[in-house]
């Protein structure tokens, strides 16, 4: 990836801005969610943390660091992450919020491990949640 940290700052707050103005102009809800905004924070966090991505829908990990440990990326705009109930393959853990402007920053660099286990139960989706003020405890 030729893209510097910068760049994927300023794109990213890019869509954001769109998303509002699209709402403005339209009176329709815009919003990144979903699989943009999982995306958008891995390509963040590969540029960020000098990761390198691995092919999109990788089973349990999204990147790979300069150890060769599994890394996977959540990102959320939210108050909370999910995490599949079936684990995960990676040893790190890496947590981006993006705040309401697109402003990405990393909340959680760390072990998976202990994040899969203070996660809630299951729910019927096949997921488990964790909210952000939790995982803040585990750092």
């Amino acid at each position: 990836m030729n893209a510097t940290a910068d760049d994927i700052d300023d794109l990213i707050k890019g869509v954001f801005a769109a998303c509002r103005r699209l709402s403005e102009l339209t009176g329709r809800p815009f919003s990144p969610d979903g699989h943009l905004v999982g995306s958008l924070g891995e390509v963040y966090a590969a540029t960020a943390l000098d990761l390198e991505l691995a092919t999109p829908s990788t089973d349990g990990y999204d990147a790979v660091d300069h150890r060769g440990r599994k890394v996977e990326i959540k990102t959320t705009t939210r108050s909370s992450i999910s995490l599949s109930a079936s684990g995960t393959n990676s040893e790190r853990l890496i947590v981006v919020v993006l705040d309401a402007d697109g402003t990405p920053a990393v909340f959680y660099d760390g072990p998976s491990e202990p994040v899969w286990d203070a996660a809630g139960k299951p729910q019927k989706t096949g997921q488990k949640s964790i909210s952000l003020s939790r995982l803040a405890r585990l750092i």
